[in-house]
């Protein structure tokens, strides 16, 4: 994960938890998934956006 190993993540894990405190964590991991969920559903939708709109051409003078 990321060149991580476990005693990383979980010193990470702990300061998160001091910085934000026990009730915070959920609602910012809750707000990062919807966030990752949104931005999945646009990449996956973003090729067939492209398809259907008009080429646009040069105006020649």
């Amino acid at each position: 994960m990321f060149g991580l190993g476990w005693p990383e993540v979980v010193i990470i894990g702990i300061v998160a938890l001091v910085v934000f405190g026990p009730k915070k964590i959920p609602e910012i991991g809750s707000a990062l998934g919807k966030t990752l969920r949104g931005f999945k559903e646009e990449m996956n939708n973003s090729p067939k956006d492209d398809a259907t709109e008009p080429e646009k051409k040069e105006s020649q003078p």
